[in-house]
């Protein structure tokens, strides 16, 4: 089955205004760049995005905030965005900030199709407030529900036509869990193979979640917070 689209912009041709989306990477590694540029082209309103980074003030999802595309936020870090911070403490951007590891936990739930799980991580402090909480073994849990998206955004190193992927390193991470657990999962990849390329061993999310693939024409890979070490190598 050939699963590729031409462009990003056709990718997300059927996404709506309100639509709940999941955008995958870590940081600004393995972010869907291209995906994230085609929403901001198309002016989508009144988003939903559930995403470990809110992206910084000036690229990845920083620049739909710039352009106020996102109703509301669902986050683990969101520490390099300055833009986010102004608009959360002035109201305009709703924001549900989860401990990473529930995060992580929580989207892998909603791909095996788990309604909810208990975790001692958040018991006793706001995280808790209004949920149940429920005492094992001597030990205090709260009760997490999962997550689930209209859509998944993912970025892989590489993919075939019937949308295996492969991800590299630090990409690696949310985005094979967020690939399984939305109701349309799109994937863009630096390097799209044919068929039969990919060892099956290497493969790290199979076809059957991937709805649509694209190669991006080129990505800019960028670093956060870049540290060099003055003097010689030690």
């Amino acid at each position: 089955m050939n699963k590729v689209v031409g462009s990003a912009i056709e990718a997300i041709a059927d996404v709506p205004d309100g639509a709940t989306i999941m955008m995958g990477g870590f940081g600004l590694c393995g972010i869907p760049e291209h995906l994230i540029a085609a929403v901001r082209e198309r002016g989508l309103k009144d988003l939903v995005v559930i995403s470990n980074n809110a992206g910084v003030d000036d690229f990845g999802i920083g620049r739909l905030l710039q352009t106020r595309q996102v109703k509301k936020m669902i986050s683990s870090y969101v520490g390099e965005n300055r833009l986010f911070e102004e608009l959360l403490l002035s109201g305009e951007l709703d924001v549900e900030l989860i401990p990473q590891g529930t995060l992580a936990e929580r989207l892998r739930a909603g791909g095996a199709g788990i309604p909810a799980f208990y975790t001692a991580t958040g018991v006793g402090t706001q995280v808790a407030e209004g949920k149940e909480v429920r005492q094992f073994d001597g030990r205090r849990y709260v009760l997490e529900r999962w997550l689930r998206a209209d859509f998944a955004f993912v970025k892989a190193w590489r993919g075939d036509r019937g949308g295996n992927l492969l991800y590299r390193r630090t990409a690696r991470n949310f985005n094979p869990m967020m690939a399984t657990a939305a109701k349309v999962t799109i994937a863009e990849v630096e390097e799209l193979v044919e068929p039969g390329a990919l060892d099956p061993d290497e493969v790290h999310t199979p076809g059957i979640y991937v709805d649509r693939i694209l190669q991006g024409p080129g990505y800019e890979k960028r670093i956060e917070q870049r540290t060099t070490r003055t003097g010689g190598a030690r």
